[in-house]
């Protein structure tokens, strides 16, 4: 039997995580799940959101469930901990952004795919006037370790570094900006890294019958880290003739998605880009609540809803909150260990929950979140884990 490390974090993801247990359970998969400390409390009484036991247990087990984590600026984090912890140097690191780079997590999956009768999907008008819904089918590979997120970054930079980033003929232009009024961070492009990422996404193309790959850069300015990545791209492109390689900057794809999203399948990108592509793809097959992703390495593999945390939401009873995210972050995870059958089998019952239409969460009837939402006809967080069970 397998052992699956638990990561609740913080506020809803104390929620929806628990829930996607059950169903999990309730679809016949067995295994044992270890519950790890992570997130906003650990950092509040122990200065660390990522102890080092829930390390030493996702390295030992290579899998793991994760919820949604609470990020705040250093100010604020400084501001909540222990006065026995405060003016100690601590700097709050955000804990999933640690995983990843810790565990080396560096091909990260976003699957953004439309579920037919989600009225949160994607329409348009057509040239006759009527309104047509295109199937969104995108999944965007998003390197996952390095880019403007690998977190080399300063304020205030010592004059070792100033020296440094004077000797680039760009620096003239800050060259009267006092160190004390600056804060600069980096975008690192390694060879190794975007190789990975863009043959794992040719390599998914590929076996899911995709129909091309679209590397989402901005090379025509970010002329070295995005001229990088392009490089690579044509040359592994060589290796997949059948697979016809786009080249799209970030600014025209986010125009060009929400006008024709179906012509885009596999796209691939740094960090940031990738991040926002994400986001950009997720609200039109439904928002967050639909959003899941996958974190994998060479050994370890982290699964988890794109969502933050919604801390105004954790205390609310019954729970108001959307789960399917976190459910088709689980069949990711099925999905990558082999068990496909019960992956297709949960993601199926969510199909026909949706396709149905009587169970609906507050963010699927277009409602501002709070307790009132239940009188107005949505429907629990609990209430959709049954639906969807009763489907399987």
């Amino acid at each position: 039997m397998r052992t699956i490390v638990a990561l609740p974090g913080d506020g809803i993801g104390k929620v929806v995580l628990p829930e996607s247990i059950r169903l999990l359970e309730a679809a016949e998969f067995k295994a044992n799940y270890l519950y790890g400390d992570i997130g906003w409390d650990f950092w509040r009484k122990e200065g660390d959101a990522l102890p080092q036991r829930t390390i030493d247990l996702i390295a030992e087990h290579k899998l793991a469930l994760f919820g949604a984590i609470t990020s705040k600026s250093n100010i604020e984090a400084e501001k909540e901990l222990e006065p026995f912890l405060k003016e100690k140097g601590l700097v709050y690191f955000s804990p999933i952004v640690e995983l990843r780079q810790h565990f080396n997590l560096d091909i990260c999956i976003r699957p953004c795919i439309s579920f037919k009768g989600n009225p949160l999907n994607f329409i348009r008008k057509s040239s006759n006037g009527s309104y047509e819904e295109p199937f969104v089918n995108a999944v965007i590979f998003r390197q996952n370790t390095e880019g403007l997120y690998a977190g080399v970054e300063w304020t205030n930079p010592s004059k070792q570094i100033r020296e440094a980033l004077d000797t680039h003929p760009k620096m003239k232009a800050f060259s009267h900006v006092p160190s004390e009024e600056m804060a600069i961070s980096t975008r690192i492009v390694t060879k190794k890294a975007s190789e990975r990422i863009i043959r794992a996404a040719f390599e998914y193309a590929k076996k899911f019958g995709y129909k091309n790959v679209t590397l989402c850069e901005k090379p025509n300015v970010l002329r070295e880290t995005s001229g990088m990545m392009l490089k690579i791209a044509k040359e592994i492109a060589t290796e997949y003739p059948n697979i016809p390689l786009w080249d799209t900057n970030i600014d025209a794809l986010m125009m060009w998605l929400t006008k024709n999203p179906e012509d885009y399948r596999v796209i691939v990108a740094e960090n940031m880009f990738g991040d926002i592509i994400s986001d950009g793809f997720a609200g039109l097959v439904g928002g967050l609540g639909f959003a899941c992703s996958a974190n994998i390495g060479e050994e370890v593999a982290v699964f988890e809803p794109t969502h933050g945390s919604a801390p105004k939401y954790e205390k609310l009873e019954p729970s108001i909150v959307n789960p399917i995210a976190m459910f088709l972050s689980a069949c990711m995870m099925l999905d990558h260990i082999g068990e496909q059958e019960t992956a297709s089998k949960i993601r199926n019952a969510i199909a026909k929950v949706i396709e149905e239409g009587k169970v609906c969460s507050y963010d699927m009837l277009k409602l501002r979140g709070g307790s009132d939402v239940f009188e107005k006809g949505a429907a629990s967080t609990q209430q959709i884990t049954d639906a969807v069970i009763s489907k399987l």
